[in-house]
Order: C-alpha cells, then structure tokens, then sequence
C-alpha cells in the first residue's frame, strides 16, 4: 500500500501536469512541439554513463521545477510566448513524471527517489533481475 504522503505528491504531479496541458492550449502554440519536447528533460540521465551520483545530479538539475518556474515568469515578463511553451513542456514533463512516481533521484542509485524506491527496481536501486 502506498503511503498519503506520496499519494498527495502524486496527485500534485497530476495538477502540474494537467494544468500546464491547459496553459499551454491558451497560447495557441503546436502540439507537435508540445509532444516533441515532452521528453527532452529525461536527456539528463546521459549523466548516468558516467555515475549514479554525476547521473542523480544532472538528472535533478532538469528535473526540479525552480528553473522552469523562472523561464516562465521571465517569459511571460518579457511577453514571449514560445519561450513561456517551452517552459510549460519542461513543466509538464516534470508533474508527468511525479504523477507516475518518478521522483528527484539520489546518488545511490536510479531506483531511489525522493518519493521512495521504484517499483521495477530491488530494494537497492538497482534493476530487478527478470531471470529466477
């Protein structure tokens, strides 16, 4: 059984993923592009080639909601609509992936997140094996 705590954060994901859908149909802007950068942020698990602790950091770095937060204020400051899409994708991706229990990871390995161990991973982050 899941936790209220992690349930809550869920359903937040859930929020900022459906409310930055509904912001991003307001500027009228392609869908394509939409689905298009839907993914880009999961490009910073490139840092795992190298370590899990260089992977959970630039992983987290693109996967926290301050910097799209700040893209978007400076966007819609500045009036510049594409830049405020791109924000709201980044957004989006971020409460997607909340929504679905993918959390901020640590360095001890990509199963351990801040909203607990995956579920596909064993109890120490690493990749269960299929084999028996």
């Amino acid at each position: 059984m899941k936790s209220w705590p992690k349930m809550l954060l869920r359903m937040e994901g859930a929020c900022i993923f459906g409310s930055t859908i509904w912001a991003y149909s307001r500027f009228n802007q392609s869908w394509w592009t939409f689905a298009g950068l839907l993914l880009i942020p999961d490009l910073g698990m490139v840092g795992y080639l190298s370590n899990t602790s260089i992977g959970a950091a630039v992983y987290n770095s693109v996967h926290t909601e301050t910097p799209p937060i700040l893209l978007l204020c400076t966007a819609l400051a500045r009036n510049n609509k594409t830049v405020a899409g791109w924000a709201l994708c980044w957004l989006a991706h971020i409460g997607m992936d909340r929504m679905l229990g993918y959390g901020l990871k640590y360095g001890s390995g990509f199963g351990h997140t801040h909203l607990g161990i995956l579920d596909m991973f064993n109890g120490k982050g690493e990749k269960k094996s299929t084999s028996t």
